[in-house]
């Protein structure tokens, strides 16, 4: 079977350009027709625009299916594992009160003044290790009661959280997007991803979420909704995280679980770039910090931690915590399967060739790389309304060009922010998550335009200026 793909590779590098490049949109255009018409599951739909390359590029139908299955399972091996373990720390995080822990006390240090930057960083903080539905579940109740108590309009506290939440969602691992991203690009490091990710994601939260909500509250002035009174909100608040008869885990201790694989990634790339000549040698401390520093070991240190220290100070049994992993995991079943189609949809295009004919474009033009990776997400998610298939497809095309030019593993981790950026463009009517915000805060729909849609846009296009800004710092190749 090997002899068979290799001959099949031979022959599609000796095809044109033009019948490659053809090949590649209208996957692209049947991928998009499959979502978005055919209301096709995006598993199913990926596999067949894979099929739809690798047949017009004239790879084979053979070919193709073994080179999708190949890539399939190796993105399921590395990333697969990530987000299973990313999903069992938030939802131990949120089951032991470690989430409501670190929004009580924010909040209870905060002046009415200070409250939309104090949620920008919440949203931020649950952000990190939650996907973003949970971490909007887990924080509406707190949004809605913190909004009727200050007095302040539903907008000046929804949009900063909500700008935290979502820029986590796009630019930092262990989140879904970013990893499937990653998973494409040879050299592409998560922990450096992670250094360049957190300062853009934070300085993008703490500047569009306030600002906006200045102006977003002037265009909606709604107030919380009254069908949420403060009882029941500040109910659902509190036995989200907490029984009634389990104490809350301390500040300190909730945030360090939250930090912990930020710590041990992050520990390890800046000892790489630091002192290249030590790392990766059989020093006892460099092994450590590699080992460390894998982002599967970095997870699972930081699952195994908290589910020790926060069952330990909440004094829940055992098995609770340990129950907390198995429900983690059923959720994401759906957004694994479509990862793994992205992983074999890229699999197939680095086969077919198509790699050559974008990296010539690329080097042949005068466009930037992130500017081109942005364009091709945002008009993926934009047609699809999914944020993961738009980053999927868009490093699934990028992959074989990165390889191609040798792209630096800080302008990967950069290249993966853009993709990001441009992969939460303009959430409309075709975006479940719009649809979200429209019902948990009584909005119509277009006030939801004028909020949620507006604040991606504004996201979007911050965290992209901010990547262009540092790429003038970091070599391309």
């Amino acid at each position: 079977m090997n002899d068979v793909i290799l001959a099949a590779t031979d022959a599609a590098v000796q095809l044109n350009g033009t019948q490659l490049g053809i090949s590649v949109v209208a996957s692209i255009v049947v991928l998009i027709l499959l979502v978005t018409v055919a209301k096709l599951h995006p598993f199913v739909s990926l596999l067949i625009s894979a099929l739809v390359v690798g047949v017009g590029s004239g790879y084979g139908p053979v070919a193709t299916v073994e080179s999708f299955s190949a890539s399939f399972g190796s993105t399921m091996a590395s990333v697969g594992i990530l987000v299973g373990l990313g999903a069992m720390l938030g939802r131990v995080l949120m089951d032991t009160g470690a989430a409501d822990s670190i929004v009580g006390t924010l909040l209870a240090r905060t002046s009415t003044r200070m409250i939309p930057w104090t949620m920008a960083l919440i949203g931020a903080l649950i952000g990190l290790p939650m996907f973003f539905e949970v971490g909007l579940v887990v924080l509406v109740p707190v949004i809605i009661l913190i909004a009727r108590r200050s007095n302040l309009p539903l907008m000046r506290v929804a949009i900063p959280t909500l700008a935290g939440l979502s820029v986590m969602h796009a630019c930092m691992p262990p989140q879904p997007g970013p990893l499937a991203a990653l998973s494409n690009f040879p050299n592409g490091s998560v922990g450096v991803t992670m250094m360049f990710g957190l300062p853009i994601a934070v300085i993008t939260a703490a500047l569009v979420g306030p600002l906006f909500s200045r102006i977003a509250s002037k265009w909606v002035p709604v107030p919380a909704p009254a069908s949420i009174g403060d009882e029941s909100a500040a109910a659902v608040a509190a036995t989200a995280a907490k029984p009634a008869d389990r104490t809350l885990p301390p500040f300190w201790l909730s945030v360090l679980c939250i930090l912990v694989p930020a710590i041990l990634m992050l520990g390890n790339a800046i000892f790489e770039i630091v002192a290249p000549d030590q790392a990766g040698s059989s020093a006892l401390y460099a092994q450590t910090l590699a080992f460390l520093g894998k982002p599967a070991i970095a997870l699972v240190a930081a699952v195994l931690f908290s589910m020790v220290s926060l069952g330990r100070v909440t004094r829940m049994a055992w098995k609770d915590v340990n129950d907390s992993l198995k429900a983690a995991l059923p959720p994401i079943a759906g957004i694994l399967l479509i990862v793994g189609a992205g992983g074999g949809y890229k699999g197939v295009l680095v086969d077919t060739g198509i790699g050559d004919v974008i990296g010539r474009f690329v080097e042949s033009s005068s466009v930037s790389i992130f500017l081109l990776a942005w364009l091709i997400a945002a008009f993926v998610r934009v047609a699809t309304g999914s944020a993961t298939v738009a980053i999927i497809t868009t490093a699934g095309i990028l992959g074989p060009v990165v390889e191609q030019m040798g792209v630096t593993t800080p302008s990967i981790a950069l290249l993966v922010i853009a993709i990001g950026a441009g992969s939460v463009f303009l959430s409309h009517v075709n975006d479940a998550g719009f649809w979200l915000i429209k019902e948990y805060f009584g909005l119509d729909v277009g006030q939801t335009f004028k909020t949620w849609s507006v604040l991606e846009c504004l996201l979007s296009v911050v965290v992209l200026a901010l990547v262009m800004a540092f790429s003038v710092f970091v070599p391309l190749v």
